[in-house]
């Protein structure tokens, strides 16, 4: 399915950015699906965007949280580059109606994939860049990302992380992380996962990735013993 010259110019008038080279952005909504010759989908573009959203993100955080160790802005950094925060970001701007995909990949709904959305979203920054320059990505980049911030400004923790310092500050094992099950079609999975720890109940918790799914498990057993 193939998206027209309209399309591509409402998204670039989402994105603030006026693409003097069409094509470039066009390669970045392709799905491999629905491009026959691989290096002309959006895998090029997105290993390029996934450096230039790094790059911006970082500078980011040091100027917005100057007096921040740099443990505290290094966990900032992977809460909003990671798949999620990207696919949270597609969705915002409605990314996923103007990604080309073959028919059987529209039909299975991967058009509201995280993964396809996260791909593509990396690959629209790499557009930007090779466009525009670093100055029309960090444009779009400062926008987007500062509302993800702006969600919760205190320094993430990973649930995971938590329990570890807990465990470890009982002498305790390690937790340790057991998928009980994963079901749902491939493009939107649901794992659920339990964590184990020495002399508590395990906790159990679900997700649509491996990560998500512990992380509940984790924030559970957590709640649990007031940690």
């Amino acid at each position: 399915m193939t998206s027209d010259d309209s399309d591509l110019a409402t998204l670039a008038t989402i994105l603030n950015h006026e693409f003097e080279h069409t094509e470039v952005l066009r390669r970045a909504v392709t799905h491999a699906s629905a491009e026959p010759r691989a290096w002309n989908a959006y895998e090029r573009l997105e290993f390029l965007g996934d450096r230039v959203l790094a790059l911006v993100v970082a500078e980011q955080l040091l100027d917005r949280f100057p007096h921040e160790r740099e443990g505290a802005i290094a966990k900032r950094h992977v809460n909003l580059v990671r798949r999620e925060a990207l696919a949270q970001v597609a969705r915002t701007i409605d990314l996923g109606r103007f990604l080309i995909l073959s028919r059987g990949e529209d039909d299975a709904g991967s058009r509201n994939s995280d993964t396809i959305l996260s791909d593509a979203m990396e690959a629209v920054i790499g557009a930007l860049y090779l466009d525009g320059g670093l100055e029309a990505a960090r444009r779009f980049i400062l926008t987007e990302w500062n509302r993800l911030l702006e969600l919760d400004l205190r320094p993430p923790q990973d649930p995971k992380t938590t329990l570890q310092e807990w465990a470890q500050g009982r002498k305790l094992a390690l937790p340790r992380y057991v998928t009980v099950t994963q079901s749902g079609p491939a493009h939107a999975p649901e794992f659920t996962v339990q964590v184990i720890v020495e002399g508590q109940e395990p906790t159990t918790g679900i997700g649509r990735s491996k990560r998500l799914a512990e992380q509940a498990a984790a924030a559970e057993l957590i709640k649990r013993v007031g940690a």
